[in-house]
């Protein structure tokens, strides 16, 4: 199981300038990738902004949305640029979690419905494609040359037609942030489906946990997912957040006996340190997380 840490780019009061080094000191520790999850009427960074950024300052390390929002963002052809664009700044390191987006909130100020999000999704990627495979009329086309299967995409979603969405349309699923039932019931459904599309190979899976260490960790991170969920989801999400070392042990665990492929661990703070604590506290529990050569 790969092993890689979300930007703090969606905790309030985390300056802008903290994400170039905080990339560059995960890509030097050894961490194989670097998340961002997506919010609009929130305090955070756009994702394609904040991995921009990080593309910048790093070579390696795989860049991955955890994921994108894509309805509410409407114009295919303006968001198959901007995602090649961070694909191409990064050397082809991209992959594009892409989602629904579930916050009422960020539908009711982009003046659209939640209903027919998934259908939006669909149109959408398809016309992405279409764009990165140069098959859009324009004089030289509308966006730079990408290779075959670049970036590449996964999807999100709970429900069976979000699985049969994934199986079909993209290299894998993404599951939430917290849940383990969660995550077991949608790897079965997403390599069910995958099986029914006629797919060869196997999908990708992808999760991440919420992390803080150090003192008061537990009430740091508590604080700060009450701030991002509401009170409702705020017990779900610390019962997975993963606040000491033999949590994290007994996670790393269970999510790759289940199938994880790839886990982001997304920060509850923007310090600095954090980023060290956690390598030191993976290293503790024997966790193989190094670059690839």
């Amino acid at each position: 199981m790969r092993i890689g840490i979300g930007l703090p780019a969606a905790v309030p009061g985390t300056p802008g300038t903290a994400i170039a080094p905080w990339a560059s000191e995960a890509e030097r520790l050894g961490f194989r990738s670097l998340g961002v999850i997506d919010r609009l009427v929130y305090d955070n960074l756009d994702p394609l902004v904040a991995l921009a950024g990080a593309a910048t300052r790093t070579e390696r390390v795989e860049l991955l949305t955890t994921v994108l929002n894509v309805p509410y963002r409407q114009n295919a052809v303006v968001l198959a640029k901007q995602l090649a664009s961070v694909d191409q700044l990064s050397g082809g390191r991209l992959t594009a979690g892409l989602g629904l987006g579930g916050w009422p909130e960020d539908y009711a100020a982009s003046e659209l419905s939640l209903r027919g999000r998934g259908p939006a999704l669909e149109a959408m990627l398809a016309t992405m494609r279409r764009a990165w495979a140069g098959e859009l009329e324009g004089a030289g086309g509308p966006m730079p040359a990408l290779a075959a299967g670049r970036p590449r995409v996964l999807l999100a979603g709970l429900i069976p037609a979000a699985f049969a969405r994934a199986a079909a349309l993209a290299e894998g699923w993404v599951s939430p942030a917290f849940g383990f039932e969660t995550f077991t019931e949608g790897v079965a459904s997403v390599r069910r489906a995958w099986s029914d599309a006629g797919r060869p190979g196997r999908p990708r899976f992808v999760t991440a946990r919420y992390f803080c260490l150090g003192d008061h960790a537990d009430d740091r991170a508590g604080e700060y997912l009450e701030h991002y969920y509401g009170s409702e989801y705020l017990s779900a999400a610390m019962a997975d957040t993963l606040t000491s070392q033999g949590h994290l042990r007994e996670e790393l665990a269970r999510l790759s006996a289940a199938g994880c492929d790839d886990l982001v661990l997304l920060p509850c703070s923007g310090a600095l340190d954090q980023v060290k604590r956690l390598a030191d506290a993976l290293d503790s529990n024997g966790a193989a997380f190094e670059l690839a050569a």
